[in-house]
């Protein structure tokens, strides 16, 4: 199977605040980006919006302090919620090995293996 086509993200505004279009995304990564940002003490303000529902595109609006830069914060949310999701992961994949544990083996029938 071929690989999906890489996502576009592009950006407008002065370095202090920008814009970011992400292409092939939605409310799922836009509200969580946006949860992500607005912990950072850094992020003055950060919203998002999907343009149209039809659409599969979010803008990421995030503005920084006079000086601060918009893009680093949005990278260092990027790699706060890949740490966030790298901590679920691992706490369900624990849950899953406890709870095959208590049952003495492995998954048993159709059920998931880790």
């Amino acid at each position: 199977p071929a690989s999906p086509p890489p996502r576009k993200v592009t950006s407008a505004g002065t370095p202090s605040c920008l814009t970011f279009t992400l292409a092939d995304e939605d409310h799922t990564l836009g509200n969580a980006l946006r949860y992500v940002l607005m912990r950072d003490p850094g992020t003055e303000l950060c919203g998002y919006s999907i343009p149209h529902p039809s659409e599969t595109r979010v803008n990421i609006r995030v503005q920084t302090p006079e000086g601060g830069s918009a893009a680093d914060a949005m990278r260092k949310a990027l790699v706060g919620l890949m740490n966030i999701c790298k901590g679920v992961e691992e706490t369900f994949v624990d849950a899953l090995r406890e709870e095959e544990m208590g049952r003495g083996g492995g998954a048993k029938g159709g059920e998931m293996e880790s």
